[in-house]
């Protein structure tokens, strides 16, 4: 059912948009320093580190749908909706939960503490307060408007949202957190504890303008029957059945494999290979400017040639430039902070249009099986994001111990260096190529199934009224 109420605008864009900007100030932090705050500052070693992640987001099974669950029978608060309430409940612990994991008092604790500690602080920002607050906030967008363009506005807005907060983490943290010590960039723990704390109340109130700007249009009814948990096995046996969800989530798993090992090898590659920390913010400026591109472009292409087909393009551009300097080895920073640029921009399509996907694949599932479940559909996404994140950060971790990386070290041997370089670039490109096999070959919602599938849900609700 759509509620009365005012026109979808700019101000749900905005405020939709600063719903993934409060996310990113814990997220991006997450993936951009805290395996190298870990290493280099609390003397953990990168498979520990990599490991206590992976296991992190196995946890994210059963919470990711929990939540999901929860969402789908949340009581609707008159005015307010089912999902905002949500974002007001949570900003503040997952705010605080992620400073918690950069403090460097642990650093002087027995190495099984110190791991430990890890381990307690990041389950509970990212398998718990994180989960509760973005669960909701990606349900939300099909609620706010039933139109497939404003659906995809937001989406692209989401993408900005989350790419501003990413150029601020990414430029001014660098900078902030790593000093040259005896001609050594040297990352520096009491600075990423402040910037941390920064980025904390940062998020605290994107999330309040998040809530504050937008407006829930599309009520579902409301069910009275009693709640039956679904498990992440009944998800994925249902989901096995649903061609566009199950290669979504393959699709899912692929990207964030790239951009994540991408992100956390930003951190090795710049102070490590190329004894450049400054150059990553550059990189992070450039990268902005290439997503503002494909910010632009992205709405006219999808609208022309489709979201898969244009997303399967872009990924497999950035797949030949991630190849192409794995080949090369530039030994300049500032032509591999342009080919890092090229592939971004790559990327960035796909991130642009990756939410508006989701709800073509809601849409999917409610003509298969009558049933509209947009939190139940968006938790087994978002696990399947978070498999994704695991893979990348156990792939980094491991890989990072397997060639020999040394936590703490002020000066890592030219064969560890030429691994770091590899893993940063190969990584990527092979999780790129497949990325667009899967959204060419597999994932079904081309343009025209899009088009009937939205004709087919106007016309059942038109007849339900």
């Amino acid at each position: 059912m759509t509620r009365q109420s005012r026109p979808f605008g700019l101000r749900d864009k905005l405020g939709y948009l600063f719903g993934d900007f409060g996310n990113d100030f814990t997220f991006i932090l997450s993936t951009t320093i805290l395996m190298k705050f870990y290493t280099d500052v609390m003397g953990v070693s990168a498979g520990a580190v990599g490991t206590i992640m992976m296991l992190a987001r196995l946890a994210d099974s059963f919470t990711d749908v929990t939540m999901g669950r929860i969402c789908d029978r949340s009581r609707i608060v008159p005015g307010v909706g089912k999902f905002r309430p949500w974002i007001l409940r949570m900003c503040v612990p997952v705010a605080a939960a992620s400073f918690l994991m950069y403090l460097t008092a642990p650093a002087g604790w027995p190495y099984g503490l110190r791991v430990a500690y890890l381990l307690v602080t990041y389950l509970l920002w990212g398998s718990v307060f994180y989960t509760a607050v973005n669960i909701p906030y990606g349900s939300m967008a099909s609620a706010i408007s039933p139109e497939p363009g404003d659906r995809q506005s937001l989406s692209t807005f989401r993408t900005m949202g989350g790419t501003l907060a990413g150029m601020i983490i990414g430029a001014s943290l660098p900078l902030i957190a790593y000093q040259k010590v005896n001609g050594v960039e040297t990352l520096i723990g009491p600075r990423v504890t402040l910037a941390a704390g920064v980025f904390s109340l940062l998020a605290i109130v994107c999330y309040l303008l998040c809530y504050a700007l937008t407006t829930e249009r599309v009520t579902p009814q409301e069910s009275h029957a009693p709640a039956r948990f679904t498990s992440v096995a009944d998800m994925l046996r249902g989901a096995v059945r649903n061609r566009a969800l199950i290669s979504i989530i393959a699709a899912s798993v692929l990207v964030l494999l790239a951009q994540l090992t991408m992100q956390n090898m930003a951190g090795y590659v710049y102070p490590d290979y190329y004894n450049n920390a400054s150059a990553q913010s550059a990189s992070t400026l450039l990268m902005m400017g290439a997503m503002l591109i494909a910010a632009v472009s992205a709405k006219p292409l999808c609208a022309r040639f489709g979201k898969a087909e244009v997303s399967a393009g872009a990924s497999l551009l950035a797949s030949v430039v991630c190849l192409f300097t794995f080949f090369v080895r530039p030994q300049s920073v500032w032509t591999f902070v342009l080919l890092q640029t090229l592939c971004w921009l790559g990327l960035g399509v796909f991130s642009m249009v990756c939410w508006a996907l989701i709800t073509d694949v809601i849409d999917y599932a409610e003509l298969q099986s009558g049933v509209r479940e947009d939190g139940q559909v968006y938790a087994l996404y978002s696990f399947a994001r978070k498999l994704g994140q695991a893979i990348s950060a156990g792939v980094s971790g491991w890989l990072l111990t397997l060639i020999g990386y040394v936590p703490g070290s002020a000066a890592q041997a030219e064969g560890v260096l030429s691994g770091v370089f590899t893993i940063a670039t190969l990584v990527p490109a092979i999780a790129l190529g497949l990325l667009a096999a899967v959204l060419a070959l597999w994932y079904p919602l081309h343009k025209r199934q899009v088009d009937e599938n939205v004709e087919r849900l106007k016309e059942k609700h038109s007849a339900n009224g």
